[in-house]
């Protein structure tokens, strides 16, 4: 097991790794921007390194500046949390060459699965079923035309690289193509450092679900199971749960083994999430895997009771899947609101002070968060409070508690989400389990770019 790890993140995520490291034993190294000198991640850990300004290019993205930290303060290992430098291969590389532990995938996966078209070609191989689209990158306005004529419209056209829905644009009629395609190409540049784009079927109203898997050194892999994560604003999760209500357990049992077989082919090790597309047939396409932990990753824990984080650490180090997670079984629903620092009608971000904050208890209920009375919220990066999760013996019963929850959470100083949980809550469509990736457009009267 690890000595001294580097927690190479701030918010939330900083806190669970923190607190997965303590109950193992192991001494933890924050690192942090100046605009986070008092964070709580920076007041809990052992040590603590400042290292640089609040702009994330030049702190939490700053690969020297992490490698020089974890090198002073003589760690074995770097945990990258969510974001920032997780599914950097560049950044896992660096850190193999300074004989120090990535927490995640090898920098080859990491690699394959961050290139979109990539990873979609390797999975159709290792034999998931993709959605229709073009072979590889589309390079210019002619190839664009040629695949859209062949694969049908409407289609979406997608960076090659990145995610979050940030390149991403949706093309209807032929007339279209070229401006979205044009248009994709400048966000992808942009956002990612590279124009790269792909083309592929539009799947009308779908569902999003995503499998969690745990991959370990000796090729063993498996999977825990679904989580829903239709309910998206511009391509942004909101609300998640487990289990999805669009899945029955014969289909559940049919992909996760087509998952976990071909994770194993790839040599997947570590967590990640395989996500995928529902349509209206019930029938489910791969898309794009996370090849890291989720930010949705406490509804997975509620139901089956296993430590993500705790077994990413493991494998890491070495041990194997039967002594990493355990023994787990499937139990009750669980339901995930994302407590956000914006505005719940104009969802224009809100950053300040933090002038009342209380959470909220009670059987089945978790918060995981890194706020507190009079903390700050930067406008420097992800507008996330809090993770608010309720679990329940089934969905009525996690509704119920999720419902109790949210009013008893108090947030005063900043604007939150909280009132637009509480209207989500509250819709027959959501309660009965039937919706689409389109249900928040239509309930906050907002449309997908």
């Amino acid at each position: 097991m690890f000595r001294k790890i580097l927690i190479a993140n701030r918010g939330e995520i900083a806190l669970r790794v923190l607190s997965a490291c303590k109950e193992l034993g192991i001494r933890t190294v924050a690192v942090y921007s100046e605009a986070d000198r008092n964070a709580l991640h920076v007041r809990f850990a052992d040590e603590a390194v400042c290292i640089g300004p609040a702009r994330s290019s030049e702190s939490y993205l700053n690969i020297p500046q992490v490698i020089s930290a974890a090198e002073i303060t003589n760690v074995d290992a770097i945990h990258p949390g969510y974001g920032f430098l997780s599914e950097n291969a560049n950044f896992a590389e660096v850190c193999e060459a300074s004989h120090i532990a990535f927490i995640g995938p090898t920098p080859n996966v990491i690699r394959m699965m961050g290139e979109k078209d990539r990873a979609r070609a390797e999975m159709a191989a290792a034999g998931l079923p993709v959605i229709p689209g073009s072979d590889g990158v589309v390079p210019d306005e002619a190839t664009a035309k040629k695949v859209a004529s062949e694969v049908g419209l409407p289609l979406m056209i997608k960076a090659a690289e990145g995610g979050g829905g940030r390149g991403m644009r949706m093309v209807r009629t032929r007339k279209e193509l070229i401006s979205a395609f044009q248009t994709a190409r400048a966000e992808a540049q942009q956002a990612f450092g590279s124009p790269n784009v792909y083309m592929e079927k539009l799947i009308e109203h779908p569902r999003h679900i995503e499998f969690q898997v745990l991959g370990d050194k000796h090729g063993n892999v498996i999977h825990l199971g679904e989580r829903e994560c239709t309910l998206q604003r511009r391509h942004q999760k909101v609300l998640e749960e487990s289990p999805s209500t669009a899945l029955d357990r014969a289909a559940r049992d049919k992909i996760g083994c087509q998952v976990v077989e071909a994770l194993r082919k790839v040599g997947y090790t570590g967590a990640g999430t395989v996500e995928f597309l529902r349509d209206s047939n019930g029938d489910l396409y791969f898309i794009e895997m996370n090849a890291r932990i989720q930010v949705e990753h406490p509804v997975t824990e509620m139901v089956t009771q296993v430590d993500l984080v705790k077994a990413q650490i493991r494998i890491a180090s070495g041990e194997r899947l039967e002594s990493a997670v355990g023994s787990f079984d499937f139990r009750g629903h669980a339901i995930e609101c994302r407590i956000n620092a914006e505005d719940p009608v104009s969802f224009v971000p809100s950053p300040g002070r933090i002038t009342a904050f209380r959470v909220p208890g009670g059987p089945g209920v978790r918060v995981d968060t890194a706020a507190y009375a009079d903390a700050v919220i930067p406008p420097y990066y992800d507008s996330l409070v809090a993770k608010l999760v309720a679990h329940g013996r089934d969905r009525v019963e996690a509704i119920a508690r999720m419902h109790g929850a949210l009013e008893g959470f108090v947030v005063e100083g900043i604007k939150t989400t909280i009132p637009l949980h509480k209207r989500i809550l509250d819709e027959p469509d959501f309660i009965a389990g039937k919706f689409d990736t389109h249900f928040l457009d239509r309930l906050t009267g907002t449309s997908a770019k």
